[in-house]
């Protein structure tokens, strides 16, 4: 008998279909083909780390002298006995065993550890599966692998499964004690990934309540064109002004001068310039950028919107596997595009005429096997149900973005026409630029599709300050104008924005713009940040559930107690740089230049170090209760834009974006 064991139920089936009949399913197996091949499942990690206790009762008691606490036999106790237990009776007839884990670090742990802890030494194929569709998995049943070729990851993965129980257990008991010390009475908690998140936080507050607005100023001109076209423009100020960074003019007396140089002046068109424009529709769901859309669409929680997922996966099968990093699909899933517009014409009423108008001949660039990574994006399944009426609203909600985000695939491009106009009027250089929509191709699909494609979470972009509300006239170069009208518009700079559920999750993301260092920004780009889809909700309601954080109506601000706890621990705990640094070590013993071994010794190391350095500070001063703070100050928004005054044939005003403060 051949044994496969899957890393959780929805792949076991997906592999027992592609598996000779008769099958024979049972509670927790799946006989197939009379009994030759028996697909069993893990439901993710059923054993996990044991605790301090484990290797010595005293360790129950949280003491000072005991850290830090590192074993030299590691221990692992049982989660899912039940699951362990059928899978040691199966085990005992096997003649040989298929590793089924997902084709990632996790994956090759999950398995590997359990095939050791119950002592199997018998043969051991691998089988690398990203797509459950049947073709897929009948393929890579053709194609399985010695198991022994990926020892590497699974030992890159134990290593970080190691190191990260030394480094959060003793840094936890390390703050703890030391806040107890002082009269805290809850438990500080410290982790490679919360810690360095809930220092962005703090940092983040800090910078707000810092920030002093500083004042600069654009001159708008209404031009008249010979035709008697009229558009905005804005001066471009020339090498030598006083500007900034970014380009914004700091002196006024400057800016008037522009305006008086210029009102009431002829001058010329320099360029115009008209360029059609296209934008693909954004690739399907990964779990980050789910979350980044309903925490921004729908102002959900990363945990609401990863739980409302995991109840359409695994109860409703309406969608396909949530906790996925990536935002490709299979080229063998466009076959199933006709049935899935069907499910969801019939589950979500409100998407029946888009999944109606959806082409299922257009295929975009999502569909990419070359992409596809542990897991494919998530989108709709083919599943029909008649209880759909039993959806939470979560539920609906979050299924109806899957959805709208899938037929997004199936629409034609987005097309605008791109208007820019340069001006010189008395040697003084104005820009106008505008977009004008050709084509709402798989925009329609969005209530307000000028705006939809925005980056998430939206950050002031100060060009677009200076974009027309309406395109620009074509003009031909040479063409005469006049400025009817110009007008200084005072402005000053806006503060950082408060992380939301939404922007937090993107920094877990990209927490490469975060740091400095070349090196480690590379890692952590290459990393995809802190966290994985599977933890980073969880991360974040532990900073809630500690009272590190807390929320101020849409935003997340750090508590008191938070801060406290980031100022009293090192910069390295703080920061996110240690996990680059320890993702470097995966991929080396991944490669077999490092043993995970020589990685753990110097991670034992540098715990010695930072319990020595944290003993020397006695105690640390946080509050014992953590009361509510207030929101961040943010400074007084500024007076309104000065206004030009208008002639009585003036039909266009200021533009409203350039009333808007730039970050």
């Amino acid at each position: 008998m051949r044994l496969i064991i899957a890393e959780k139920p929805s792949l076991a089936r997906a592999i027992a279909e592609a598996l000779p009949r008769p099958h024979k399913p049972a509670r927790l197996h799946i006989e197939c083909g009379g009994g030759s091949d028996v697909v069993a499942w893990c439901a993710g990690h059923i054993l996990q780390t044991a605790p301090p206790e484990a290797y010595g009762a005293e360790y129950k008691t949280w003491r000072l002298e005991h850290l830090p606490i590192a074993p030299r036999e590691w221990k692992l106790e049982v989660s899912a006995p039940e699951l362990l237990r059928s899978i040691a009776r199966l085990l005992k007839n096997a003649e040989r065993v298929v590793h089924a884990g997902d084709p990632d670090r996790e994956g090759q742990l999950l398995v590997d550890e359990v095939l050791r802890f119950l002592g199997y030494r018998g043969p051991v194929d691998r089988l690398l599966v990203s797509d459950l569709s049947y073709e897929a998995v009948l393929r890579q049943l053709d194609a399985l692998e010695p198991n022994a070729k990926y020892r590497p990851l699974y030992e890159s993965a134990l290593a970080r499964q190691r190191a990260d129980w030394l480094y959060g257990l003793n840094m936890t008991r390390l703050y703890t004690l030391l806040g107890r010390a002082a009269g805290y009475k809850g438990v500080l908690s410290v982790g490679r990934v919360q810690t360095p998140l809930l220092g962005l936080i703090v940092a983040r507050d800090a910078a707000i309540a810092r920030f002093r607005p500083v004042p600069y100023y654009l001159v708008a001109a209404e031009i008249r064109a010979g035709g008697g076209e009229r558009f905005w423009a804005f001066w471009v100020p020339p090498e030598g002004a006083p500007t900034d960074e970014d380009r914004r003019l700091l002196g006024r007396d400057v800016a008037e001068a522009a305006r008086q140089r210029v009102v009431g002046q002829e001058g010329r068109v320099a360029a115009c310039t008209e360029d059609t424009r296209t934008e693909t529709p954004p690739l399907p769901y990964s779990l980050a950028d789910l979350q980044m859309d309903a925490g921004r669409r729908l102002s959900m929680s990363a945990k609401r919107v990863l739980d409302a997922c995991q109840s359409l996966y695994e109860t409703h099968r309406l969608v396909t596997y949530p906790r996925s990093d990536c935002a490709y699909l299979p080229e063998g899933q466009l076959l199933e595009a006709f049935d899935v517009f069907t499910a969801i014409k019939a589950q979500a009423s409100v998407l029946g005429d888009a999944a109606r108008k959806a082409d299922w001949t257009r295929r975009s660039k999502a569909w990419n096997d070359r992409k596809v990574t542990a897991h494919h994006a998530i989108v709709p399944t083919p599943t029909m149900r008649r209880d759909v009426a039993s959806l939470t609203e979560s539920e609906r909600a979050v299924y109806e973005l899957v959805c709208r985000r899938y037929l997004a695939q199936f629409y034609p491009l987005h097309e605008y026409l791109q208007t820019t106009i340069e001006v010189e009027v008395a040697g003084e250089r104005f820009e106008a630029s505008g977009r004008q929509t050709t084509k709402l191709g798989w925009k329609a699909l969005y209530a307000d599709p000028e705006t939809e494609g925005a980056p998430v979470p939206a950050e002031a972009d100060k060009d677009r300050e200076r974009e027309s509300v309406a395109p620009p006239p074509r003009l031909t170069p040479g063409a005469r104008v006049t400025v009817d009208v110009a007008a200084v518009l005072d402005k000053r700079t806006s503060p950082p924005k408060p992380f939301t559920d939404a922007s937090l999750i993107a920094a877990m993301v990209s927490v490469a713009k975060f740091v400095q260092s070349p090196d480690v920004k590379k890692i952590l780009t290459e990393a995809d940040g802190i966290g994985t889809p599977a933890t980073r909700a969880a991360i974040i309601e532990t900073l809630f559930e500690r009272k590190y954080v807390e929320r101020v109506g849409r935003t997340i601000v750090s508590t008191e107690t938070g801060r406290a706890l980031v100022r009293s621990l090192p910069e390295v705990a703080t920061t996110p740089d240690m996990t680059a640094v320890w993702e470097a070590a995966m991929r080396a013993i991944t490669e077999g230049t490092q043993t995970s071994g020589a990685f753990l010794d110097r991670v034992g190391a540098q715990l010695e170090k930072l319990v020595a350095e944290g003993r020397a500070l006695g105690r640390i001063a946080v509050p014992a209760v953590a009361p509510a703070s207030p929101a961040p100050r943010l400074p007084k928004p500024s007076a309104r834009c000065a206004r030009p005054r208008r002639s009585a044939d003036t039909r266009h005003p200021i533009p409203k974006n350039a009333r808007r403060r730039p970050r």
